[in-house]
């Protein structure tokens, strides 16, 4: 899905940085509101983690492979503004370090995944969590639908900004099917990936996850020396942590760090669907060498590395690393300003 520059021609992806622009203030500025103390390290996190799991392509077809977006997983464990900045980050460490997704068309990856993928997913989400019980399975249900929606959705959005200002003729309706079936089985890998992190999240942190903010559990009291369910209707309270927030915070980087690292050298080679798409229906020509094509850590391996194992494993360990500095200076900022502006809320007093 990171659309390379030579797809969209000059207009169409000037108009789509500044949508992305625009959307990234606006995420600052509502970032605010979902960040505190407890969460602003997670959001940096989060970025990191969805850097090293876009590096598992996984095969979805024959000849074709798939990543994570990562729109559905950000919005539900951060919020909906923060995960739309999670993505960005994401996105600009990835064009300026390793030469991935063009640097023009920037404004067209933060439009398709960190805008549409964000918040088709947390539309999904959150209509659904509104209707099916406050429950850890309806939270991690929930999550795995809305991830599954965001894939084909952003697909699509491509194709709608690729009809605009595609550079090469190509029949819009055979891109749109061949877009949509490919990013629709995408989206069951990306749908399982995003289940399976929020429901091990929740499990052990749920105050921390976003989108579980709701979740109850039966009030238990104990009788006899037994925990027995509270009588009367609505006795329920938060579900517990069972970790510490540095433990998790560990364990998520450590995790980061491995999928990175070393699982990544297992990645299917195979072209991602939007390559697949550009190669079968004649524009993947048109894609331009990246500007930063000569980048030390261009197509995520280390310059001057012949091994091909330690190249790859060095550079998503750099690239984690890279991804969880920028993320959270950037999130750590957003806190400090909401922490700032409260302070210069001063309270006033009326005389009658």
């Amino acid at each position: 899905m990171h659309v390379p520059d030579g797809f969209i021609d000059a207009p169409t992806s000037a108009v789509t940085g500044v949508v992305a622009a625009a959307a990234v203030a606006v995420s600052l500025r509502g970032a605010r509101r979902e960040l505190d103390e407890r969460t602003a390290p997670l959001a940096g996190l989060v970025a990191a983690f969805i850097f090293a799991v876009q590096m598992l392509n996984f095969p979805v077809a024959a000849g074709t492979s798939g990543h994570l977006l990562g729109g559905a997983l950000a919005a539900i464990l951060v919020g909906p503004f923060t995960g739309a900045l999670c993505i960005s980050v994401v996105l600009l460490m990835q064009g300026i370090l390793f030469a991935d997704g063009g640097l023009t068309a920037l404004g067209v990856n933060i439009t398709n995944m960190a805008i549409v993928g964000v918040v088709v997913a947390y539309v999904v989400f959150r209509g659904l969590v509104k209707v099916l019980p406050k429950t850890r399975r309806s939270i991690t249900a929930a999550s795995f639908v809305s991830a599954l929606v965001s894939v084909p959705a952003a697909a699509l959005a491509f194709t709608l900004l690729f009809w605009i200002g595609g550079t090469t003729d190509v029949p819009i309706g055979k891109v749109a099917t061949a877009m949509g079936g490919v990013h629709l089985l995408i989206g069951i890998g990306e749908a399982a990936i995003t289940a399976l992190t929020i429901g091990a999240v929740i499990a052990v942190r749920p105050d921390l996850v976003y989108g579980a903010r709701d979740l109850r559990q039966p009030l238990k009291l104990r009788v006899g020396g037994e925990l027995v369910d509270a009588p009367g209707a609505g006795a329920e309270q938060p579900v517990a942590a069972r970790t510490s927030r540095r433990t998790l915070w560990i364990s998520g980087l450590a995790t980061s760090l491995v999928l990175a690292g070393v699982v990544s050298f297992y990645a299917s080679a195979s072209p991602d669907g939007l390559e697949k798409v550009a190669e079968d229906k004649g524009f993947a020509k048109s894609a331009q060498e990246h500007a930063n094509a000569d980048s030390p850590l261009a197509d995520y391996g280390v310059k001057d590395i012949d091994n091909v194992r330690l190249s790859g494993g060095l550079a998503g360990t750099i690239g984690v690393g890279a991804t969880l500095v920028a993320g959270s200076a950037v999130f750590w900022a957003v806190r400090r300003r909401r922490g700032s502006e409260a302070a210069d809320v001063s309270p006033t007093s009326t005389n009658v």
